[in-house]
């Protein structure tokens, strides 16, 4: 068991409640997390203190009201925050979400009573140390998650702890008990409830788990994500039939989307990147054909994002690569420089990746492209590195060069383009002179 120690501003938050004749304690992940060895993003405190004696024992300092109706209020000081929150007991939840009405109370335990999971109702305090009344600190051992109390209320409460669960066992790989496992199935129509925003956040974290758990997570829970992408469902059990797939579509994605780096862009492209074969599929000369899946799945992904309340950037992102998934890539230094040109420098070893990913979830058959795509990146890094012509802002001409040798309006434009596609291809070389040359040439041919 690792000891735990809170930092001093936090230490001393909780002192002050103390010293003021309250009971306060670390809740939830500051003191989960150190448990399981794992470091701290922020403070939660709770405390037998009304939210207004909290703000008298904190008057000399920085307060947000935060969640004053369900008694949280933020203390700020130099070296850091923590919301401090009253013992409370929860009223009815007709929102799946957030309880109508809460009631305040002087019992730790009563508070602790209310919360999602065993591992997150154990508190902790300096001078009363780690209090545990309901077996959370030997589930943390064991892994084991399990709801407080009734799983299925919990659920019902809540409906976005159902997706937290998930989270917690893709991030920590925690396995649920029985009953918490059953009335996450039970129970997971209620995510339809949630709103959108919330759902794509608990969403990108759970897909950006380790990924021998997020394997599991995506095989024994693929009903839950089904219903917040209903395309899911289709592909699982889904035979391809040809000699490049040796899995199911929904095989083959979960072993792309967890050879794949964890962010959350790159993790949500191998999600969507096939779910739109199950409607392209065809079956000739003996094989199973799947024209034009990429654009399918590009607007199953287009929409799903757009549903879920995504960012613009990690759509824009997304769906790029769910559409260029299966686009012809090589090691051609002239078609690399074409793609860095057109695709940007993010987007093209992104690109890379989401190959390699795919082409590793495939039959043997595919291996064999998986070597060209680290040989293009490491062409592509070496052509940056040696700053090589591959855009208009590294070409030795600009458009006042062009307007000089007599060009006017789109003509500007496309001889630049002209020009560097020249270069890229080795016609001629980066240089002022040589491209004013080059530029003339091609102007009396015309």
């Amino acid at each position: 068991m690792i000891d735990i120690k809170f930092p001093e501003y936090a230490e001393g938050l909780i002192e002050r409640l103390e010293n003021s004749g309250f009971e306060a304690y670390g809740v939830g992940g500051c003191v989960r997390n150190p448990l399981m060895g794992l470091p701290v993003s922020d403070y939660d405190i709770t405390t037998s203190a009304l939210p207004e004696e909290t703000e008298q024992v904190f008057r000399d300092m920085k307060i947000v009201e935060t969640g004053l109706k369900h008694g949280t209020v933020t203390v700020v000081s130099k070296d850091g925050s923590a919301e401090i929150t009253t013992y409370r007991t929860d009223g009815q939840y007709k929102d799946r979400r957030h309880p109508e009405n809460v009631k305040f109370t002087l019992s730790l335990e009563e508070d602790l009573a209310r919360r999602d999971f065993t591992v997150n109702a154990v508190a902790y305090s300096k001078s009363k140390g780690i209090v545990d009344l309901y077996g959370g600190v030997d589930d943390l051992n064991k892994r084991i998650l399990r709801c407080v109390g009734n799983a299925g209320k919990r659920f019902e409460e809540d409906a976005l702890r159902i997706m937290r669960g998930l989270r917690f066992m893709s991030v920590y790989g925690f396995v649920p008990d029985g009953d918490t496992e059953t009335a996450l199935h039970e129970k997971r129509e209620l995510l339809k409830e949630i709103s959108p925003e919330r759902i794509s956040c608990e969403l990108s974290k759970l897909l950006c788990g380790r990924s021998e758990y997020l394997s599991r997570v995506l095989r024994e829970y693929r009903d839950i994500f089904s219903v917040i992408i209903p395309e899911i469902a289709e592909c699982h059990g889904f035979e391809q039939h040809t000699h490049y797939h040796d899995r199911d579509v929904w095989e083959h994605t979960i072993a792309a989307l967890c050879s794949i780096e964890p962010k959350a862009h790159l993790r949500l492209t191998m999600l969507f990147h096939d779910l739109g074969k199950p409607p392209c599929y065809q079956f000739y000369n003996g094989e199973g054909h799947f024209k034009g899946h990429a654009a399918v799945s590009r607007d199953i992904c287009e929409r799903t994002l757009a549903r879920l309340r995504y960012d613009g950037n990690t759509v824009k992102k997304t769906v790029f690569l769910v559409e260029r998934h299966d686009m012809p890539m090589n090691d051609d230094p002239v078609m690399i420089k074409k793609h860095l040109n057109r695709f940007g420098e993010e987007l093209y070893f992104d690109l890379l990746k989401v190959h390699i990913a795919d082409d590793s979830a495939k039959a043997p058959a595919a291996a064999n492209r998986i070597a060209v795509y680290y040989s293009a990146a490491e062409t592509a890094e070496r052509i940056l590195s040696e700053k090589e012509c591959f855009s208009l802002k590294n070409l030795a001409v600009n458009g006042s060069d062009m307007i000089k040798l007599g060009f006017k309006g789109v003509e500007i434009g496309e001889k630049l383009d002209f020009l560097l596609n020249a270069v890229i291809e080795g016609k001629c070389t980066n240089s002022c002179d040589e491209l004013l040359k080059y530029a003339m040439k091609s102007k009396n041919i015309d």
